[in-house]
């Protein structure tokens, strides 16, 4: 009997395309393995358990990202810059079911991301910041870009699909007695582009107002 050959492109391939139909929760080795025509012992030759795949995953998506240019890169402004990467890494995300999930907290498996990191940093000192204050700055951004995704996938696993049990009108009539909370669900679970905006500009803001530049 043939044996088929694997390799962990394949596999990385493979969970995230499964990762779209039955997501994070569904995504076992077990399945993997069947999609690919071998025994799930198979893929322990690639990866030791599901977190490293799951590193494997978030570096093929950050490739992925950066496979037309480091976004932001030609930007004429450092803010427009932060702008570009946080809507590019929320674009990212949003492409896959449990994107946020995969991606946040995942260790890459190569150095592929410390270009990218290069040019954001550059930048940044290049506008006057500090290298504590550009890092500081980079992950603030990141931070808000996940955390928005994480929350907006938690109710809409993909764009446009509302998930089980987030109805606006039936949350404010269970919250009737509390009538603020009751209303801020629109602004909680609708308009998610306006939002991440508004949420950005927030940002962006309180980077210019917190840490302060040279020149």
């Amino acid at each position: 009997m043939a044996t088929t050959k694997i390799d962990r492109a394949q596999v990385a391939d493979t969970a995230l395309r499964l990762l779209n139909e039955v997501g994070l929760d569904g995504l076992t080795l077990r399945a993997i393995a069947k999609e690919l025509g071998v025994q799930a012992p198979a893929l322990y030759w690639h990866f030791k358990n599901k977190q490293a795949l799951l590193d494997e995953m978030a570096t093929v998506m950050y490739r992925r990202l950066m496979a037309d240019g480091i976004p932001g890169a030609e930007a004429e402004s450092w803010q427009e810059m932060v702008r570009a990467v946080s809507r590019a890494l929320r674009t990212m995300m949003l492409g896959y079911r449990d994107g946020a999930k995969v991606y946040g907290g995942a260790r890459f498996t190569g150095t592929d991301h410390a270009e990218s990191l290069e040019v954001y940093l550059g930048a940044l000192l290049k506008a006057g910041f500090t290298q504590r204050d550009a890092t500081r700055a980079t992950m603030t951004s990141y931070a808000y870009t996940m955390g928005f995704v994480a929350e907006e996938q938690g109710t809409e696993p993909r764009p446009g699909e509302r998930g089980e049990g987030v109805d606006v009108a039936a949350r404010a009539a269970a919250l009737a007695a509390y009538p603020l909370a009751a209303a801020a669900g629109p602004e909680l679970f609708e308009a998610n582009d306006e939002r991440f905006e508004e949420g950005l500009d927030v940002v962006v803001a309180g980077i210019e107002a917190v840490y302060p530049r040279r020149g």
